[in-house]
């Protein structure tokens, strides 16, 4: 635990230094959904109808901007081949380096979503509903990701291919995590949609670190 987190302060260190790695994705997120609005006009009914697919497709597309940096910046310098062969086991080091990336990528898109929410009238009880879909789903798409991003380390193109990793994995996330919204608004309750988040979120927890470790000791090689 202490190894973990010390990775996760290290990451959030490095990222303060470059504030612009964090204000990317979130203003990527902001400007992509205040655009709908703006484009399909002021009708409240159409706009609460397309508000969960829009925040969410958003806040997928702007999770996945960071992913390529998760680890080449570490690969880059040598301190990979050190996380490596350091006593600590590299699986505890990569999840620390995935929870570092969902704190800069995936919690700032929560806490700001429900003020975009507004945009599309959603009520309060519906952006409750989004936030807990977001703060269920964002840690697994940086799970996810963390395996796309290890199996394309050092390639060329490495930020397309890992788009097309990644982008088919990210499918049931994006539909149980607007399903959770839309079910909500229509009355039916959310609770099926957000206990499959939570679940692909516990599998995605104990599998991805390991299927990352792996990819990385590959590419180290």
């Amino acid at each position: 635990m202490t190894a973990l987190l010390t990775i996760v302060r290290r990451d959030m260190l490095l990222v303060m230094r470059r504030k612009s790695e964090v204000l990317t994705a979130l203003f990527f997120f902001v400007i992509v959904t205040s655009l709908f609005p703006l484009g399909i006009g002021p009708e409240p009914a159409l706009l609460r109808k397309i508000a969960p697919g829009v925040l969410w497709v958003a806040a997928l597309l702007a999770t996945m901007l960071g992913l390529q940096r998760m680890f080449a910046a570490d690969h880059a310098d040598g301190t990979l081949e050190q996380m490596a062969l350091s006593p600590t086991p590299l699986v505890v080091l990569v999840t620390g380096k995935i929870v570092a990336h969902w704190l800069v990528s995936g919690l700032p898109l929560v806490l700001i979503a429900p003020v975009l929410g507004l945009q599309f009238d959603l009520d309060a009880s519906a952006l409750g509903v989004l936030m807990l879909a977001l703060l269920l789903g964002t840690p697994l798409l940086s799970f996810i990701g963390a395996i796309g991003a290890a199996l394309t380390l050092g390639v060329r193109g490495g930020g397309v291919l890992v788009s097309l990793l990644v982008l088919p994995l990210y499918v049931p996330a994006l539909i149980f995590g607007a399903g959770a919204v839309d079910a909500h608004i229509a009355g039916l309750g959310a609770d099926a949609q957000l206990s499959l988040l939570a679940a692909l979120l516990v599998l995605a927890g104990f599998f991805a670190p390991w299927a990352a470790t792996a990819a990385l000791r590959i590419a180290l090689e």
